[in-house]
């Protein structure tokens, strides 16, 4: 198994447990330039809110978007985001990435934000 194989196989197993469950996941993906996050719905999985360094209002706060500090602002943004959108708590779906660096930087944030998780 390669690394892209086993991180998709993690992001599996986290995901079954997560619809199980029946509940609104905040999910995280990442690339070597930029970090995006999403809240879905159970039901509908339809997009609630989403935030990226892909935006003009984060990129000119960010010198890179594939650094921590630009994982800290999307989890803060995602978070103003959901709760505007009427949403308090969420299951975190990190896509079979390791629970480290930019993925807890961003999780912590939207943790101070306000979501519960």
């Amino acid at each position: 198994m390669d690394k892209k194989e086993t991180r998709l196989r993690r992001a599996r197993k986290t995901r079954a447990k997560i619809a199980e469950l029946k509940v609104v996941r905040l999910s995280v993906h990442r690339t070597n330039s930029h970090i995006y996050a999403q809240v879905i719905d159970a039901d509908s999985a339809k997009v609630l809110a989403s935030a990226s360094t892909l935006e003009a209002e984060v990129r000119g706060q960010v010198k890179n978007g594939g650094s921590v500090d630009a994982a800290t602002l999307i989890g803060k943004r995602i978070a103003e985001k959901a709760r505007a959108a009427g949403v308090e708590k969420v299951a975190f779906d990190r896509s079979g990435f390791h629970y480290h660096g930019r993925v807890k930087a961003l999780a912590d944030a939207a943790r101070e934000g306000g979501l519960v998780f």
